[in-house]
């Protein structure tokens, strides 16, 4: 079987796993790679640049290496193959999580238990909920609806069709490192200073496919053009940028303004500033488009599998064999003489000038 076609089924059973199944209580497998590149932290930390530069590439690289050996392993048989990138994908995505806790918060919030919501909110994102109120907290579901969408679901599908398993694992590792330590804490300032950089080139054509596809599955296509073309530059995260700002335009809702994180204080840009504040209801809103985007992102991702299969099997041209002049020969066996080596306009086989 080819490989598009393993990538492709492989990762509808992946997502359908993790629509039926979502992520396991105990022992999942990003949990696992959490608590490994921990404990290779805890080996290498230095406050230098160059050492967190090893820690994401001993974790990362563990990570893609992992899953080379793996697809390595099971490459002749096409059956193993498919169930390798379905599980793979069901292990690195995250979209009924990230659903099932927005809702969460949604439901507590529309019952007026603002302290409940609060509670629940940082499995979601790592804000200050006692610094928000109602709204503030359902504009933060909202942003992290939009942003995880890119970084659970679709980025993984990206680098998924683009290598395979071994591209479904590494994002992850990536994206997982830059959770642990790409924050801008003393500790991790300058160590988590690579896996942050990292985190930002592997996560770039994922949020520009989930920005477009929000657009496209969203209730506003203009408005989500203009918002992204408008607003994303002005937010400090090159990736979340045009996710969010596509979100708020698609939803119809304004994004972004004050906020906190471990009590430092950050007031961001507005996203699709036309639009009106958000509301409870617009967590649900939320939720559906993000599921919208990523069953597109599974088509788009596997039509980009198939391109890459179909390019690496086109034959390369064959060069076409040349011979020196002296070795050209005319019908009758003589050398062939070039116009422009000889003053005579032609000569004959029999030597005679015309």
């Amino acid at each position: 079987m080819r490989a598009d076609r393993v990538f492709a089924y492989g990762a509808a059973a992946g997502l359908l796993g993790d629509l039926l199944l979502g992520d396991p209580r105990r022992g999942h497998p990003v949990a696992v790679f959490g608590r490994a590149a921990g404990a290779v932290e805890r080996v290498l930390w230095r406050d230098h640049r160059g050492w967190g530069a090893l820690h994401a590439v001993v974790c990362a690289g563990g990570a893609v290496a992992l899953g080379a050996v793996a697809a390595r392993a099971v490459r002749t048989s096409p059956a193993a193959s498919v169930a390798l990138t379905g599980a793979a994908t069901w292990a690195v995505v995250g979209g009924t999580s990230l659903a099932r806790e927005a809702r969460a918060v949604g439901r507590a919030l529309e019952a007026g238990d603002v302290e409940g919501a609060r509670a629940r909110l940082p499995h979601l994102c790592g804000r200050d909920p006692q610094a928000l109120d109602a709204d503030g907290i359902a504009r933060a579901v909202v942003e992290s609806v939009a942003e995880n969408t890119s970084d659970a679901v679709v980025g993984a599908l990206v680098w998924g069709a683009v290598g395979g398993v071994p591209g479904l694992l590494g994002f992850r590792a990536v994206n997982t490192l830059d959770a642990m330590v790409g924050h801008k804490s003393l500790r991790h300032r300058r160590f988590g200073w690579a896996s942050a950089r990292l985190d930002d080139v592997a996560g770039w054509p994922g949020a520009r496919v989930t920005a477009v596809l929000a657009a496209v599955a969203g209730e506003d296509l203009r408005g989500a053009v203009r918002a992204w073309r408008a607003d994303a530059a002005k937010h400090p995260s090159p990736n979340a940028g045009p996710v969010e700002a596509s979100f708020a335009g698609a939803l119809g809702v304004r994004l972004g303004g004050t906020l906190s994180y471990a009590g430092r204080v950050e007031h961001r840009p507005v996203l699709n500033d036309g639009g009106r504040s958000v509301e409870v209801g617009d967590i649900e809103r939320a939720v559906r488009l993000s599921r919208r985007v990523g069953w597109l992102a599974l088509g788009v991702s596997a039509a980009g599998a198939l391109l890459r299969e179909r390019v690496a099997r086109r034959p390369a041209p064959q060069a076409v064999p040349t011979l020196p002049h002296s070795r050209l020969r005319s019908s009758g066996g003589t050398p062939i003489a070039l116009r422009n080596d000889c003053p005579q306009r032609c000569r004959r086989r029999s030597g005679r000038v015309s």
